[in-house]
């Protein structure tokens, strides 16, 4: 599991968190990836590209998970 911390902001957009972690090497490649509906926020597909993610929330995509603290 790859954990990450917000670190001056109380959020980060889906799609910027999947470029940061290195899953994606753009962030056009993680928009598409998420609008396919293969990325779950708390076990929930989530659809939308810049959905704010906070601490405590859970993102998985394949068998890769982020824990954001």
């Amino acid at each position: 599991m790859i954990e990450f911390k917000l670190k001056d902001s109380l959020h980060i957009d889906l799609c910027d968190l999947l470029k940061i972690t290195g899953l994606f090497s753009t962030g056009a490649e993680a928009k598409h990836i998420i609008a396919t509906g293969v990325v779950k926020v708390d076990g929930v597909v989530e659809l939308r590209k810049r959905a704010k993610i906070r601490s405590g929330q859970i993102i998985e995509y394949l068998h890769h998970k982020i824990q954001v603290l």
